[in-house]
């Protein structure tokens, strides 16, 4: 997926107590071997399985796994993700951990390729967002990719994007995609949040690259997109704004002709994927 992120493991294993595990301490041999299974209990897209094998490793070096899937895979209900090995005490006290990281990853993998599967053959693509857990980010964004979508901006330095408080600052759309193109180095495209028709036209007349169009329902975004094509083909368009993972709303949307749609819901709002460790 991505360079394991050892000390975000380390803080969450501290967090949880597991170096001082009373109730495994109190209850379980500290000699006694165990094997156990990560299992899927629902169908989705894993993601994370890497990060939840360095988890019991990093309590436990003498863990072994043999993980029987990768990050990616599409799984069903039963299907057996990793077999470990090792002291019963290490796989009890790094479970917990281990299973958020799984569950949480494999969620956003899961909605994420439900997302992608629901506008197939529009030519327009699903990216996700800043809005994810402080951080946690480029856990997210790789479990976004896992699911088949695409990474917006990372941080706040890889792009411009232009959004109402700015163009409020700057005293309007041309005035601010003008001082950005003063100021942002040459390679970088400018992006630019547009609520109305009128709001597109101006950021149109002022040579933006990108034009998101925010918040705005189905006939305003046709009427947009038709503008765009039919005034400066070369810019690409991306819908945001309250559109959700609900299949029919993102088809309809991904049908205006839009190249991308933007959705805050695959990491804010992902369901928890369900995973299980069993012992043998």
């Amino acid at each position: 997926m991505l360079n394991l992120p050892e000390a975000l493991i380390r803080r969450a294993l501290e967090e949880d107590g597991a170096w001082a595990d009373i109730t495994t301490l109190s209850t379980v041999p500290e000699d006694q071997p165990a094997t156990a299974s990560i299992i899927a209990r629902q169908a989705g897209v894993i993601a994370g399985l890497d990060v939840a094998i360095a988890t019991f490793r990093m309590l436990d070096p003498r863990v072994a796994v043999e993980a029987l899937v990768h990050d990616g895979t599409a799984v069903q209900p039963g299907d057996v993700l990793a077999h470990l090995q090792g002291l019963a005490r290490s796989l009890l006290s790094a479970e917990r951990v281990a299973l958020n990281f799984l569950g949480h990853l494999s969620g956003i993998a899961t909605v994420t390729a439900q997302c992608v599967r629901a506008i197939e053959g529009t030519g327009a693509r699903i990216l996700d967002t800043r809005k994810t857990t402080p951080g946690l980010r480029a856990l997210e964004k790789a479990a976004v990719r896992m699911g088949g979508g695409h990474n917006h901006r990372f941080g706040l330095s890889d792009g411009v994007l232009i959004k109402d408080n700015h163009i409020k600052a700057a005293s309007g759309i041309p005035q601010a995609i003008a001082a950005a193109r003063r100021t942002a180095q040459h390679l970088l495209k400018i992006e630019i949040e547009c609520e109305t028709l009128a709001e597109v036209q101006q950021a149109v007349e002022a040579d933006a690259d990108v034009i998101l169009l925010d918040n705005m329902d189905l006939e305003t975004m046709r009427s947009a997109v038709q503008f765009v094509r039919m005034n400066a083909s070369r810019v690409l368009i991306e819908a945001s704004g309250n559109i959700g993972t609900n299949a029919a709303r993102l088809r309809a949307v991904a049908e205006t002709g839009v190249d991308f749609i933007s959705l805050g819901a695959v990491t804010h709002s992902a369901p928890n994927f369900d995973v299980s460790l069993e012992f043998a």
